[in-house]
């Protein structure tokens, strides 16, 4: 596949319906499925948090701030809570925000004893309702992927950020098989791999039909990452940004990656420039 900073408008699918459905219908579509999947979606972030990952998933959140302070974090599209738990039990000041109540609630009943260390706030993660420079760190994964307008999102993200402060993204180039030909093959060949091999199928728990609506419309699920995003951040103001194209090898389970064999998972951290002219 060539890369490209324009959206793939043609492939496996066809042309997209992107540009013919309202904004609203689609907003209303994603916020609609991920309130249907908050329950299940719960359950394996509470798995997580029990798991051998975890341990790892925050040293990866945190391996470029700064130590021996507080930091004010913001979890972006925070879902069940994920990475707000591990930074609370860290110590830190974080703030939980998503577009999608039921998750919010999953969130404040998986944070168990740290429900109070934790901001929860029901928003637009495009149109951040916070002041310039309100975070060291902002994090997110799985988010970028479901919004309609991916590089706003990237500008406000970068503007609530602190001076020398961070954002850690993890994604996936996820459906970008429904525009590509052979990512298509690997898809169907990564079902019939989990099938003949006895393992459980994460795409059993989706709703296949209403997702893949839903992604034929979005701009990111037709575009190239994280080459898109690498150029983005830096338009929008990022002073530095570091890739690990790999980093799904450290962090998913044997399950994870024998269902995502087509679809790594990336790693996006983004510096600021800091008040001084340096990088923090």
């Amino acid at each position: 596949m060539q890369v490209t900073h324009e959206f793939v408008r043609e492939g496996r699918a066809g042309k997209t319906r992107c540009d013919s459905q309202p904004v609203l219908d689609l907003l209303a579509q994603v916020e609609r499925y991920w309130d249907i999947r908050a329950e299940s979606y719960s359950q394996s972030n509470q798995n997580e948090l029990k798991g051998d990952k975890a341990d790892v998933w925050q040293a990866l959140l945190l391996q470029h701030c700064p130590t021996g302070r507080q930091l004010r974090v913001l979890d972006v599209g925070a879902g069940p809570g994920f990475f707000s738990i591990l930074l609370a039990r860290a110590g830190h000041q974080v703030t939980a925000i998503d577009v999608t109540a039921a998750m919010l609630h999953e969130a404040r009943t998986n944070a168990g004893a740290l429900v109070d260390a934790i901001h929860f706030i029901e928003g637009d993660v495009e149109n951040l309702p916070f002041a310039d420079a309100s975070f060291d760190l902002v994090v997110t994964r799985n988010v970028t992927w479901n919004l309609k307008h991916p590089a706003q999102a990237y500008a406000d993200w970068h503007r609530v950020l602190a001076p020398g402060g961070h954002l850690v993204n993890f994604d996936a180039n996820w459906y970008l098989h429904l525009f590509d030909a052979d990512l298509g093959a690997q898809f169907e060949a990564d079902r019939q791999y989990t099938a003949a091999n006895g393992i459980e199928d994460h795409y059993v728990s989706t709703d296949t039909k209403t997702m893949t609506e839903i992604a034929l419309q979005l701009p990111l699920s037709q575009t190239l990452r994280p080459q898109w995003d690498q150029h983005t951040l830096a338009q929008v103001g990022f002073a530095k940004v570091e890739i690990d194209a790999s980093i799904g090898e450290q962090v998913w389970s044997a399950e994870e990656k024998a269902n995502y064999r087509s679809t790594p998972m990336f790693m996006i951290v983004a510096h600021k420039q800091a008040a001084a002219g340096g990088l923090a």
